[in-house]
């Protein structure tokens, strides 16, 4: 049965091309307003729309959620110019999970998601695995949780001799981050 192609299609497909990191239906349908039914079909609209040997993108299931993405046959022929600008980019989430850490380190993922007041795993886990944050050693308290801090390739990719090197934050910014520091 061929799928008609909507506005709300047209809304979902707007939503992955914006999105740096892959997207969980859910996710789609709060910021779209959308049900989940709904985005479910739309998302079947575009994986058949985008099967067709006249389009270049593929919809990709990464980590629970969904990103557009080259198709494999044609990934090989792009990934030296684009791979590394891909993989640099970092969604909003993942640069303020990031900020927390290169301000705060060592940080344990608790204190991350207090700061930042949602759970804060899979933004730790995408900075391990692109090497910009590193397990820092464990804090000396009940449980012992990991602490997080940045790495060397942190400081290369934004041009850091040192963490000392990292702008001043802005009063406002600074209250904030002591704020929910010494609340934990």
């Amino acid at each position: 049965m061929e799928l008609n192609l909507t506005s709300e299609t047209a809304l979902v497909e707007a939503l992955l091309y914006l999105e740096c990191d892959p997207v969980d239906e859910e996710t789609i349908a709060r910021i779209t307003g959308l049900a989940k039914p709904a985005v479910e079909l739309c998302l079947e609209n575009l994986r058949q729309r985008f099967s067709g040997a006249d389009s270049g993108i593929e919809l990709v299931k990464l980590g629970g959620g969904i990103i557009l993405a080259p198709k494999k046959e044609y990934w090989d022929t792009l990934r030296e110019r684009y791979g590394k600008k891909n993989e640099a980019k970092l969604s909003r989430a993942a640069m303020e999970t990031l900020a927390i850490v290169a301000y705060k380190q060592p940080v344990t993922r608790g204190e991350i998601e207090h700061l930042r007041g949602v759970s804060a795993d899979n933004m730790i886990r995408l900075l391990v695995d692109r090497g910009l944050i590193k397990e820092a050693g464990k804090k000396d308290i009940p449980g012992h949780p990991v602490q997080y801090g940045t790495t060397k390739e942190f400081l290369q990719i934004f041009r850091l001799a040192s963490i000392a090197d990292l702008p001043k934050l802005e009063a406002g910014e600074e209250a904030r981050f002591e704020l929910a520091m010494e609340n934990e």
